[in-house]
């Protein structure tokens, strides 16, 4: 079999590249550092039927976005191009985006602490028996970690933070780690940008409930409407407002002044004669209560006329059958 020059792959790779932009609409640009081929190969297994994951050079995917774009028209996809940057990937799909990104993240795996690596979370070092013989405790009085010798054994006494997120790993914490059989990190694709249909957004919006988004659109609302009535430009948000305040100022010139209008005289009406909220308060009370009444009486009349009912003689045999 003749194997492909460099040339022949760049053009597959670029017709595959666009093959998949023409195709699908939605796109996850994910990190793909310390992910092993076997790992990858997994994820690909897992995402298979709706999703496919493509890797590449960032210039190879830049370069084919760029040329597809001003072939096709399609502007959108060149938002595309400024995630690109660090090893990345694409994961093209036309499944939930929520729902592939949750099943890229069961595929982590375990991985030691190498020399020389950013440690992506703190490392604690709990308390135990760790196992090890007593010539071993030189490796932990290089790293300050407490320590007793228990049934000729090193035990560590208090809980150690050996590796804070951000440090790089030294070889001594490398050492004791991979001594102790702990493997601190686990690494997989980590979902950085969603792409979909031309729009750009953080995977975070993801995790966003319908409850969430009505939530932020009511407080969006009630921003508008604030700044509507502060500079006094009507809005649909802010008319409901601004027809209340008009009456309420109406209202109290008329309460003021002679002037009146029909909405303002029963008002009016209240204001001369305060009496007139008593009885207006009695009157709701009374129908409260007349309504509960009623509704007890119901239930009584229903209640004797059971109790007729069981006092009939049936044409003179009791229920049972005698005389």
């Amino acid at each position: 079999m003749v194997k492909a020059t460099k040339a022949e792959k760049k053009i597959a790779y670029d017709a595959k590249l666009c093959q998949l932009i023409d195709e699908f609409t939605q796109i996850l640009v994910v990190a793909a550092d310390n992910v092993g081929s076997t790992q990858l190969q997994n994820i690909r297994k897992g995402l298979r039927g709706d999703s496919v994951v493509l890797m590449g050079k960032n210039t190879m995917m830049k370069r084919s976005v760029k040329i597809h774009a001003e072939n096709t028209g399609n502007t959108g996809i060149l938002n595309l191009m400024p995630l690109l940057q660090g090893n990345v990937g694409l994961i093209f799909t036309k499944g939930d985006l929520k729902e592939v990104s949750e099943e890229v993240a069961k595929y982590k795996v375990g991985a030691p602490a190498r020399v020389g690596l950013v440690a992506p979370i703190d490392v604690v070092v709990q308390p135990g028996n760790t196992g090890l013989d007593p010539s071993q405790t030189s490796f932990f009085q290089v790293l300050n970690i407490p320590t007793k010798i228990n049934k000729g054994t090193v035990e560590i006494i208090t809980p150690v933070e050996l590796i804070k997120q951000g440090d790089k790993v030294g070889s001594s914490e490398a050492a004791l780690l991979a001594k102790l059989g702990i493997r601190p990190f686990s690494y997989g694709l980590v979902v950085q940008s969603v792409y979909d249909n031309g729009s750009v957004f953080s995977p975070e919006v993801l995790d966003l409930t319908e409850d969430d988004l009505v939530q932020k659109f009511a407080a969006g609302i009630s921003m508008v409407t604030s700044l509507a009535l502060a500079i006094s430009f009507p809005t649909l948000a802010a008319a409901p407002h601004m027809f209340i305040n008009a009456y309420k100022n109406a209202l109290a010139i008329s309460v003021a002044t002679e002037y009146t209008f029909p909405q303002a005289e029963k008002v009016k009406e209240f204001l001369k004669d305060p009496s007139k909220f008593a009885v207006a308060v009695a009157a709701v009370s009374a129908d409260a209560g007349g309504g509960a009444s009623a509704g007890a009486a119901k239930v009584e009349e229903k209640k004797e006329v059971v109790e007729e009912s069981d006092e009939e003689d049936y044409g003179g045999f009791d229920m049972f059958g005698d005389e």
